[in-house]
């Protein structure tokens, strides 16, 4: 009696909730949904995709198509320039089949401009998220042949579409950055801010046969299927880097200009969109992204950056795409000169190319123009001879390593002011308040009150329905399963203690040695006088957490090598996570860079016991492991300052025949030691820890921490807003023979050290921390170099 009782209660309430609040599934000739009515909505059979009025501003929408789970996700918008009021707007299928966008109930907007003489007309939104107008069940209209900044997967683009980005984070209007088929039949990426259009995707310095394109053909069509599959007819295909069956996918054109392929992944208790691949991997050779005389500069640390060329001041310090302007309005070659920036390189607007010019012709042809802004000067390798460029404008400049120089032309008393080190760098943060307010004059209606108490009475009765419903259910459920009867702890071949025993060992947790963000570590006496570090999770109610722990113990366990920390055993019992390692005297890394007492001969015996360390998990392991997190903390010290790399709760297990199959749902590791992959989310080798490991060496050789800052509040340096491996660099490029060395080495290393062998450890680090994962080295290499400098190995 009570199970029928129960199932005709559920009906009731289900009949009951449908009634009043069941969205609209399609729009017959003479309906329409309202601003002002926040469910008249149109949803996909699936429930992914809904389509409805969706707020832009203040009192502005736009009628638009977004993820139901993800409603700042919106994926097509009739009206992205031209938002409509929060009162009286309307969007309608007439009866002559026209869909219409009326704003205040009096200005049409927007409309498909389709006349048809048929009853049989509806509009609906599909699973696909296309919303499409059918007669007869014969598409008359659809969403996907106008696409705004999205495409879905099997959405084709066409000669006849084009992805436009937005303006910005918070204004959708359309933006400066577009993909589309060229007259060529070539699929590009543009920039157009009405003042001047420049390609930049492919690389505009390369032939179209160059970057495996194809010219002129007699169709153009691209798509990205369901499985993160993208073809082009033009030659471009491409595999998204978790391709397969699975995620919801997407492909952008963001406001930074760059288009990326997104999937939706799932991260803790919530979903997350995750970049998979994208078309620019250095965001400074996007174009326009500083505007016109500034130039852009990238580091892993601080992102990508704006700043004024010496001699400019910005235009719009909320908006750099507005660039900078001249704080000077001279025109006498008398008076001018120039200040070279190395590295740096404008992409075109050149009115003269001058070969085998010498660099004092190039400036004379530069001073006698008032038209020449600047010139590029550099060296043809395969010619043997010097160029200039003339250049009228300087726009998309950027400095990543371009071998020749920029020279710009700037009065002589702002020549002498100018200095090339430190480079004048200002990170800019959008301010993230733009909106688009619109004002419309429109007459008051009366409210239906009637209907309004109505519904308020019936939410009130559904809701006590279901809440006996739930009582009910509570009250009626069999016991839940204990956590520790539902966790299955992992193959090891260690001891598992009780939480009573590490309890009583930590004297109840008192002397707590070291603390991390998921986790804290206290030192303890087990029962045969072994002292030992016992390391604590926090909550297991974060999901993470006992990621990390499953992975530290099921890693350890595979794990024997003198520089790695040694594990005893775990703890699982109930909530409690717990894991026993042996207790290290000298504690982390981290604790003697900032105590600045660590020798030379300490501090090379450091780097060679953490590469070798490192080189066992990559190369000797049964399964190849990657760290993902080296960093000072988590390298620990002996009695005699042997290290040993500890703490595995972000490192991942691999299989020897799959490493280059790599796939991390999240990023990993700490910032500043991060290797670019993560960032760009490119695949993840076991490149990311010989990236973290140059970064460690470096640190301990110049006191600098990975972002720039001195780990001592004893040391005093300029160039601070400089990461330790730009840093480095910076030196060493710019040092005379070896006098670099003095320069890096931070001072209060005691003692004398190896001029040689410092210099090639230095040289090691840089290699290992390049951007570029295929420069990088593998830890046999770095190992076998520091234990034998002399070989070319």
């Amino acid at each position: 009696m009570a199970a029928t009782f129960h199932v005709l209660l559920y009906h009731h309430i289900t009949f009951f909730l449908l009634f009043l609040f069941f969205p609209i599934h399609g729009l017959t000739p003479g309906s329409s949904l309202s601003v002002e009515n926040s469910d008249d909505i149109l949803l996909s059979p699936n429930r992914l995709f809904t389509a409805g009025f969706h707020k832009v501003g203040d009192n502005a929408y736009c009628f638009a198509i977004w993820f139901s789970d993800h409603p700042s996700t919106m994926v097509w918008m009739a009206n992205r320039d031209e938002p409509v009021n929060g009162k009286h707007s309307k969007f309608s299928l007439q009866k002559d089949g026209n869909l219409v966008l009326t704003d205040a109930g009096r200005y049409i907007i927007w409309s498909t401009q389709i006349r048809l003489n048929s009853s049989s007309i509806k509009l609906q939104l599909y699973n696909t998220g296309n919303l499409i107008l059918h007669e007869h069940e014969n598409p008359v209209w659809q969403s996907f042949d106008y696409p705004t900044d999205t495409l879905l997967p099997n959405q084709l683009l066409t000669k006849n579409t084009q992805l436009v980005s937005s303006r910005s984070s918070t204004n959708y209007s359309s933006g400066f950055y577009k993909l589309f088929f060229d007259t060529d039949s070539v699929l590009r990426l543009c920039y157009d801010n009405r003042k001047t259009t420049t390609v930049f995707w492919p690389d505009p310095g390369l032939l179209s046969w160059q970057v495996g394109r194809y010219q002129y053909l007699y169709s153009e069509r691209a798509s990205l299927d369901s499985e993160g599959r993208f073809n082009s007819t033009d030659g471009l295909g491409f595999l998204s880097a978790d391709f397969g069956y699975g995620p919801q996918r997407m492909m952008k054109i963001d406001m930074d200009g760059n288009l990326r392929v997104y999937s939706l992944i799932e991260n803790g208790a919530t979903r997350e969109w995750v970049v998979q691949w994208q078309a620019v991997s250095h965001s400074c050779r996007i174009h326009g992204v500083c505007g016109q005389n500034s130039l852009c500069t990238y580091s892993q640390d601080a992102g990508r950056a704006c700043t004024c060329l010496h001699g400019y001041k910005v235009v719009n310090s909320k908006d750099w795409s507005y660039g900078c302007e001249p704080d000077f309005q001279i025109c006498r070659p008398e008076d001018e000169d120039f200040v070279e920036l190395r590295y740096v390189e404008f992409y075109s607007y050149d009115i003269r190319y001058h070969e085998n010019y010498t660099l004092d012709a190039c400036k004379t042809d530069c001073l006698h123009d008032c038209a020449c802004k600047g010139f590029q000067f550099g060296y043809v390798d395969d010619v043997g001879t010097y160029y200039c460029y003339i250049k009228t404008f300087l726009y998309n400049g950027y400095q990543m390593g371009f071998y020749n120089s920029m020279y710009i032309k700037l009065p002589k008393t702002f020549v002498s002011s100018f200095k090339q080190k430190p480079m004048n760098k200002s990170n800019f943060h959008c301010s993230g308040t733009t909106v688009t307010p619109i004002i419309r004059s429109y007459e008051n209606k009366p409210d239906n009150k009637i209907l309004r108490f109505l519904l308020i009475i019936g939410c009130v009765i559904g809701f006590i329905e279901i809440v006996c419903i739930v009582f009910f259910w509570i009250k009626t459920r069999k016991s839940p399963v204990s956590a520790d009867q539902s966790y299955s702890p992992a193959v090891t071949p260690f001891r598992k203690f009780t939480y009573r025993e590490l309890k009583k060992a930590s004297r109840n947790f008192r002397d707590e040695i070291g603390r991390g963000g998921a986790s804290v570590v206290y030192k303890g006496r087990l029962a045969d006088n072994r002292v030992a570090a016992i390391k604590k999770l926090k909550s297991m109610a974060n999901k993470q957490n006992e990621i990390e722990f499953q992975a530290e113990i099921s890693t350890i366990g595979r794990l024997n090598h003198m520089n790695l920390i040694e594990t005893w055993g775990y703890c699982a019992e109930g909530p409690h996570r717990l894991i026993v390692y042996e207790y290290m005297e000298n504690g982390s890394l981290a604790e003697k860079l900032r105590d600045g007492k660590l020798d030379w001969e300490i501090i090379f015996e450091i780097a060679k016991g953490t590469a070798k360390g490192l080189a066992y998990l990559h190369e000797e392991c049964l399964e190849w492991v990657l760290h993902c997190d080296v960093k000072p903390h988590n390298i620990l010290l002996d009695g005699n300052y042997n290290p040993k790399v500890g703490d595995f709760g972000l490192s991942k297990l691999l299989d020897r025949g799959d490493i280059k199959k790599s796939r991390f749902s999240t990023i990993r590791g700490t910032r500043g030691y991060m290797a670019p992959e993560w960032v760009f989310k490119l695949p993840i080798t076991s490149k990311v820890d010989v990236y973290s490991y140059g970064v460690v060496v470096l640190e301990m050789i110049t006191g600098r921490g990975p972002r720039g800052k001195k780990k001592r509040a004893d040391h005093e340096d300029d160039d601070l807003e400089l990461g330790v491996v730009e840093w480095v660099r910076d030196k060493v490029r710019d040092g005379d023979g070896s006098g670099w060395v003095e320069d890096v080495v931070d001072g209060l290393i005691p003692g004398e050290f190896d001029r040689e062998m410092m210099e090639n450890l230095v040289r090691i680090a840089l290699q290992c921390a390049e951007d570029d994962m295929e420069v990088r080295p593998t830890m046999s290499w770095v190992v076998n170099r520091l234990l034998h400098p002399e070989n070319d190995v």
